[in-house]
């Protein structure tokens, strides 16, 4: 029987994977995983990914093997090696899941594919999840992605096909090909204090013990950052490298429900927390869809009408200031330092950290979203440049939402725990100051030990006058008869037609 060729990119499990599924049914499988240069050298990408990555490779090769397959780990580019391993094989097809990536993979799959129709040797793309490749019309994708998240799970054999030799082929690079922290000239991911390791046992133990014993207060608690480390889910970096598809963390979600259909409290605690992971779910790939459906976000606003509204090159100074927590805004700033020491960072508080970027800063999105990217465990380029423009208020279609962050501020750490950890210059600051630390009286400040403007910097900007003139200027281009007639192309395009988790069954 033929190898065949299973080319593993973002889907790192066997569980729920189908061209896995698929290639198993024709002969004995070999799995391929490439570190590309120009994919894991670009300044989207940071250690803690290839960390990540690491992990997920080594638990996938110890899998395959058990079932009798094999993992060959190559350093180069796509299709260069695809065609080097398919001859050193003898492979006679390649399986893939379709990628909703970048602009670089976007244009790696088409030379792949330009390859493959060349050489004759059969390629396999298949969908995953439920976004879909050259959609027609968003009319009906709801019920398409339902269909999709309900359908079985594709599980693998537990026994390959025998591999065709006896003697195994090389299965890692060689010695120092495989990039390192140095070599990405990034920071090392060792000094990080996230807590999330790769792999699907550690994806599958994630999402339990969020459905099972973290999740009961998650649509209360979620919004805050002082409780939201614990009450999220914390399987997006799972889903953004594969090793956990939408499909099994609905299908769980669905099981957790039919066990807490009880009257007491807590039963509704859990209900209403787990549909509102659930909607999210579906919110995750209704927004990769767009960039599948249009790769150009990524770089050009959704609505051309605000092409003019920001200046194309980003203040240096404004954008240092939010990209090392050094804004003055001490929320936003406690957000930048915890994001960046553990890879995580809850929604409400990524699009304050956004919005505060785009409006209060008036930064271009197209600079800060790359510059924010590898800072991301989970970085999901469908969901990452289409928030950034909803948060930035380029898409024409979404309501305009203008974060302050002093509300945020009361509302989400009224205490002040969370500032207090990631900004520990203003630890001894009394409460009633910590939000707006300028405003503390001298002496106050003195007996706190810390001088604004030098210890802990003043606001780089007056909130009030950059909030009005922000929300001007963006309501001024959105009131033009250009701008409503864009957003209907947008929305025809893009927008949402109807929510199937909210209609009654």
């Amino acid at each position: 029987m033929s190898v065949q060729l299973v080319w593993f990119k973002r889907d790192l499990r066997l569980h729920d994977h189908t061209p896995l599924t698929r290639a198993a049914r024709t002969g004995p499988v070999v799995g391929l995983f490439v570190f590309e240069p120009s994919i894991v050298r670009a300044a989207d990408y940071d250690a803690q990914h290839l960390v990540f990555v690491r992990e997920c490779l080594t638990e996938l090769r110890t899998r395959l093997r058990r079932r009798g397959g094999e993992l060959l780990v190559r350093v180069g580019e796509c299709p260069d090696v695809l065609e080097q391993v398919c001859h050193e094989l003898r492979a006679t097809a390649i399986w893939a899941h379709e990628e909703t990536g970048n602009a670089r993979t976007y244009a790696r799959d088409r030379r792949v594919r330009a390859w493959a129709r060349t050489t004759g040797i059969p390629l396999h793309e298949v969908p995953q999840g439920g976004v879909v490749r050259r959609l027609a019309s968003r009319d009906g994708w709801a019920e398409h992605w339902e269909s999709v998240v309900r359908a079985p799970v594709a599980n693998p054999p537990s026994r390959f096909a025998p591999l065709p030799w006896t003697d195994a082929p090389d299965t890692a690079p060689a010695s120092g090909e495989v990039p390192t922290a140095d070599a990405l000239r990034v920071q090392c991911a060792a000094g990080r204090a996230h807590d999330t390791p790769g792999g699907e046992r550690a994806a599958r133990a994630l999402l339990r013990t969020f459905l099972y014993e973290r999740g009961e207060q998650y649509r209360r608690e979620m919004s805050s950052p002082v409780s939201a480390f614990r009450a999220c889910s914390r399987i997006s970096p799972h889903l953004a490298f594969g090793t956990l598809s939408g499909r099994q963390a609905w299908q769980a979600a669905q099981q957790r429900l039919s066990e807490v259909s009880g009257p007491l409290d807590r039963d509704e605690r859990w209900r209403a927390s787990i549909t509102s992971f659930v909607a999210r779910l579906a919110w995750r790939e209704h927004f990769m869809q767009k960039l599948e459906s249009e790769p150009a976000i990524e770089h050009r606003n959704f609505s051309s009408v605000y092409d003019d509204l920001r200046p194309a090159v980003a203040d240096p100074e404004r954008l240092e200031a939010w990209l090392h927590g050094r804004t003055g805004y001490p929320l936003v700033d406690a957000c930048m330092r915890a994001l960046r020491a553990q890879g995580w960072l809850n929604f409400r508080m990524r699009a304050m950290l956004v919005s505060f970027a785009s409006y209060h800063l008036w930064l271009p999105w197209q600079q800060t979203a790359v510059a924010l990217a590898p800072h991301f465990l989970d970085y999901e380029p469908g969901i990452h440049y289409s928030q950034f423009q909803m948060q930035s208020g380029t898409t024409g279609i979404n309501s305009i939402r203008i974060y302050n962050p002093y509300k945020q501020a009361l509302e989400h750490d009224p205490a002040g725990h969370f500032v207090r950890a990631w900004v520990p210059e203003l630890r001894a600051v009394p409460t009633d100051f910590l939000h707006a630390p300028h405003d503390m009286p001298p002496l106050v400040a003195s007996m706190a030990g810390v001088r604004i403007g030098r210890d802990y910097p003043l606001p780089i900007v007056e909130h009030t006058a950059a909030y009005r003139e922000a929300k001007a200027r963006i309501f001024a281009a959105r009131e033009t008869a250009a701008a409503r007639a864009d957003a209907a192309r947008v929305y025809r395009q893009h927008g949402s037609r109807k929510d199937p988790l909210h209609r009654r069954r």
